[in-house]
């Protein structure tokens, strides 16, 4: 059976996703487009798909069993509601929605639905060096873990479309995601420190380090680098109570020859993560063609936007600021403590 799925935005990460859709993966087909921008999406269409005129008439047509969400954040709380409504399973790209309120109102939705739709793009949890790394650190051998290292850089970030509080709330979310996902825990407060400001960027605040305090005691260092000039660099170790569990260099091969020693850096976020996204989806058409979600939650979502906002918080006040989170419907029973 085929998956008919309709995608909301055609720009770059949408257009990735058709093109993910059509040419990689089985058992799927984009049967229906829409963008803000009609010819963007005409132009995008893969042959035969519908183009709406609104993601409201997209998301109700008979023609698609389930939504990918690639518009920009704020139209996220209405599409997501609307898919509810409509007992569609729905793919969002991070932002879930961009206020704690949102997120709330999404989940209050989906819970009232009584039935998981929902899957927020955190493709991390789906690398394989990432999943070795939650493998080692689940099975114990290591005891427990006390500091994860986490480090985000980025070659180049778009000049006058990336400000400065855009490290806190967007690029921030997918370490503080996987930080929740690996130690199996909420986090409970925020800090920011601000070294000096790198000429990479202008006057872009840039770089930042970030601590994430668990609920259960460990503690998150993480880099934001976004003009690191050299590449696209991801970086993860946790140090535990017997040893240390870090992710490889990617890629992996070693090239040795008159020039020296050297290892090549992806050059940005699809060259790291390609295969990342491709497993998310694959998964994710799995549990839709069920009629559910599985993967990253409505509630990690809310997670990482609360971690945002506390994040922003932090910068502006210099002092450790605290999450405070609802108590955690049924529907997204997990391995994960709250946070106090």
């Amino acid at each position: 059976m085929t998956l008919n799925v309709g995608v909301i935005g055609t720009g770059m990460i949408g257009q990735d996703h058709i093109r993910r859709l059509t040419q990689v993966l089985s058992g799927v087909a984009v049967t229906g487009v829409t963008d803000i921008d009609a010819a963007r999406a005409t132009a995008a269409a893969p042959k035969g798909a519908t183009v709406f005129a609104t993601p409201a008439e997209l998301i109700r047509s008979d023609k698609v069993d389930a939504v990918v969400i690639c518009s920009w954040g704020p139209a996220h709380e209405e599409q997501l509601l609307d898919c509810i409504a409509a007992g569609k399973p729905v793919f969002c790209e991070k932002p879930l929605v961009t206020s704690a309120e949102a997120a709330l109102r999404v989940i209050d939705a989906e819970v009232a639905f009584g039935r998981r739709l929902v899957q927020v793009g955190f493709m991390r949890r789906f690398d394989a060096d990432y999943r070795r790394l939650k493998a080692v650190l689940d099975g114990g051998t290591l005891g427990a873990p006390l500091i994860y290292k986490s480090v985000h850089r980025n070659a180049s970030v778009p000049a006058g479309l990336y400000t400065s509080d855009m490290p806190l709330n967007d690029t921030l979310v997918h370490d503080a995601d996987i930080s929740r996902w690996l130690l199996d825990d909420e986090i409970a407060a925020v800090e920011v420190r601000l070294p000096r400001r790198s000429r990479q960027g202008g006057e872009l605040r840039d770089p930042h380090l970030v601590m994430l305090h668990m609920a259960g005691g460990a503690i998150v260092d993480v880099e934001i680098s976004v003009n690191i000039a050299y590449g696209y660099d991801i970086r993860g170790e946790a140090s535990c109570e017997k040893g240390i569990a870090a992710l490889p260099n990617r890629p992996a091969t070693v090239v040795t020859d008159a020039h020296g020693i050297r290892q090549a850096i992806p050059e940005d976020w699809r060259e790291r993560f390609i295969e990342a996204y491709d497993q998310e989806f694959r998964e994710w058409i799995v549990a839709a063609g069920a009629g559910t979600a599985t993967g990253p939650s409505t509630w990690d979502g809310y997670a990482a936007t609360l971690v945002g906002d506390a994040a922003l918080r932090a910068v502006a006040s210099g002092a450790r600021e605290p999450i405070a989170m609802r108590d955690k419907p049924a529907l997204y029973a997990a391995p994960v403590r709250k946070a106090a």
